[in-house]
């Protein structure tokens, strides 16, 4: 198949994908072809006549899989954001493939051999700073993957990995019919009362979409505690919506979540791990799964008390003597009305999303690093819905593309993310092409897109991920861009977020959508005292998740709840960390916790937490360092964000704040000081 788009490299500006051109018939023959023809490059590699050098085993490796990588991305881009059954299908066919793909060249001896005696000659190899990092994760990755394992051991290990991608896959799937199952149709207008009039359009629209003509829907976001709670009126819908949020997924998803759990625990015994976590951290910025348990318990008094004096205050408004989780954000929101006058449904006619992506996300990243972007009509992204733009540098020069995809559809799972359709290498030639993905709901035609705070927040971080991709300035694919641990992946994407209320910024996007008038000046320093209120049911919400993550992800194999217990898993293992908090849900249950047991995440999800330590720290250095805002960006970018993997994460922090981290702005951010 000479005309599959996958099987040359892109004659598109950046090697963009030629999404005009490509069908879903040319994703599995260039699954196929991309497989055997990187075999057969590190086959060649593991062969080759004479010692193993740097260049003709370590970069070699770099230089291979090319057609692999170009149809994985756009592939899994697509089985994220636009999927239909024949993509699930190949997905759930072709997951185990790369998994047994993956181990081959993982646990190839002959490979190994080569890159191990250059390990052991790593000192008189007369490598720079980059490539000893290059050569140190190319023989770590294989030595945590099994590499040392006996054969009959390794056979076991292909088995396990093979097991998991694919009963990772189908928990995604699962979730994705749970999730429209479980959307609440509702047959007139009037059941919505407390939603504004665009969100009730868009629950029109949402209804016409998905084939429910004349009536409403409410589709679930992915997380437990949905937008809507915070408004509507009718407290019986309240409980439905909560409920059906709550119970999505344990069904079809609890076996699996516990099957996950097993599959990982074995992995982890077989690795010479006590438990999953403790093979993950091991290789991540916290080291030890002690140091992960210290932040987690240290948060948990505290969160609880505070989140214990909102619930007080709330129940005080409501005039019952407890809250409960359904009404906890309705009465929020008259709280803060009452004690900040401050209404969330009034600020949103100043958060237009064109004018807070253009004068508030791009005007930030011009202030702050000095970039600039410019709309590439001529450019075809991924979908109809995608807008793509060309980013330079202040210098005039070309950075890379950025390709914004904001509204919610039937087609696209919930959440928020980045993607890398090109990941920015000196060695291929590559520059950066970035990919956000967000779920805004899509009004009628016509009609502005008016962002929640909570939205505005979530464009400002998803694009601080896009920065790291774009700013990335490393010679090797191994090393770009977001390739960094896990627990600090999330540290320069919550750093974006100041800028979404930093005065300079907040000044230059938040005007009205019809008048154009500035929001008033009072209620951004309203809006920041209300944050405040509700710190609590945030940081136990947050937290009540982390741990359910890695209690699931601490067990040996033979602790695991039978296949049936995944809700009584859940339950005592919040009762067991002090977070069994009836009116606060976990962010995320299990059966609708996706980044741990279908994303990259498991016993993971504590590095947001992890991460927001340096950042309230960085971002305590940005406002009292002495330099400009501008002065402090190069800094940020040249330190930290250029380097992706290719230096120790942590030393790339110090160098920016010039100390170790430090918690107190975090417990500040949360009012927990003190």
């Amino acid at each position: 198949m000479t005309s599959n788009p996958f099987f040359a490299p892109s004659d598109l500006p950046y090697e963009l994908p030629p999404f005009a051109r490509i069908r879903n018939e040319h994703f599995l023959p260039a699954f196929l072809r991309g497989m055997d023809e990187q075999l057969a490059e590190v086959a060649a590699i593991s062969a080759g006549a004479g010692p193993a050098t740097f260049e003709n085993t370590v970069e070699a490796l770099e230089r291979s899989g090319a057609v692999l990588d170009r149809v994985s991305r756009v592939f899994f881009n697509k089985a994220a954001c636009d999927t239909d059954d024949e993509i699930q299908a190949l997905e759930a066919e072709i997951t185990p493939r790369l998994a047994a793909h993956d181990d081959a060249l993982l646990l190839d001896p002959a490979l190994f051999a080569r890159l191990d005696a250059l390990q052991e000659r790593r000192e008189q190899l007369g490598l720079d700073a980059e490539q000893q990092m290059l050569l140190e994760r190319h023989h770590t990755r294989r030595v945590r993957a099994g590499a040392r394992l006996a054969p009959e051991q390794q056979q076991r290990l292909r088995e396990l990995n093979a097991e998991i991608a694919a009963r990772s896959t189908e928990f995604g799937q699962n979730l994705r019919t749970a999730d429209a199952a479980a959307a609440l149709v509702l047959d007139r207008a009037e059941e919505l009362a407390g939603l504004s009039a665009d969100q009730i359009a868009a629950a029109a629209r949402n209804a016409h979409a998905l084939g429910h003509e004349g009536k409403f829907v409410l589709s679930l976001k992915n997380f437990s505690n949905q937008p809507e709670l915070a408004a509507l009126d009718d407290p019986a819908l309240r409980e439905r919506l909560l409920a059906a949020s709550l119970g999505r997924g344990i069904d079809s998803n609890g076996p699996i979540a516990v099957a996950l759990a097993r599959l990982r625990a074995e992995r982890a015994a077989l690795l010479g791990y006590p438990s999953h976590a403790a093979w993950e951290v091991a290789d991540r910025t916290a080291g030890t799964t002690e140091a992960v348990e210290d932040l987690l318990g240290r948060l948990v008094a505290p969160a609880v008390a505070n989140a214990e004096r909102e619930g007080a205050a709330l129940a005080e408004a409501a005039g019952v003597a407890e809250i409960g989780a359904a009404d906890w954000q309705y009465y929020s929101e008259r709280v803060r009305q009452e004690r900040f006058d401050l209404d969330a449904a009034a600020l949103r006619p100043y958060l237009e999303l064109e004018t807070v992506l253009h004068d508030g996300v791009f005007h930030a990243a011009r202030l702050v690093y000095g970039i600039s972007f410019t709309p590439r009509p001529d450019l075809v992204p991924h979908h109809p819905d995608a807008r793509v733009y060309e980013v330079h540098d202040a210098d005039g020069s070309q950075l890379g593309l950025y390709i914004g995809d904001f509204h919610a559809r039937a087609s696209k799972r919930g959440g928020a993310w980045m993607d890398a359709l090109v990941s920015q290498s000196r060695l291929l030639g590559h520059k950066p092409v970035v990919v956000n993905h967000l779920n805004v709901a899509k009004p009628p035609a016509g009609e502005p897109v008016l962002l929640t705070w909570s939205e505005v927040h979530t464009l400002f971080h998803e694009f601080g991920h896009a920065l790291h991709g774009l700013f990335s300035d490393v010679r090797y694919p191994l090393l770009s861009g977001t390739q960094v641990p896990r627990d600090f992946v999330e540290f320069p994407s919550q750093v974006n977020e100041v800028w979404a209320d930093w005065p300079e910024v907040l000044a230059h996007y938040a005007r009205h959508h019809v008048t154009g008038e500035p929001m008033p000046p009072e209620l951004p320093a309203r809006l920041r005292e209300a944050e405040t209120f509700g710190a609590g049911f945030r940081m136990v919400e947050h937290q009540a998740a982390a741990v359910l993550d890695w209690a699931w992800h601490s067990l040996s194999a033979d602790q695991v709840p039978e296949e049936g217990a995944a809700e009584a898993f859940e339950t005592a293992a919040l009762q067991r960390y002090g977070l069994a908090m009836a009116a606060i849900p976990p962010r995320y249950r299990t059966g609708y916790f996706a980044h741990v047991f279908h994303g990259g995440y498991a016993a993971g999800y504590y590095g947001y937490r992890w991460a927001e330590v340096l950042d309230a720290d960085t971002v305590r250095w940005f406002r009292e360092n002495g330099k400009t805002v501008r002065e402090s960006g190069e800094i940020f970018r040249r330190e930290l964000l250029s380097k992706g993997g290719s230096v120790d994460a942590m030393g790339a922090f110090r160098a920016v704040v010039g100390r170790d981290a430090q918690i107190e702005p975090l417990l500040a951010r949360h009012g927990l000081a003190g």
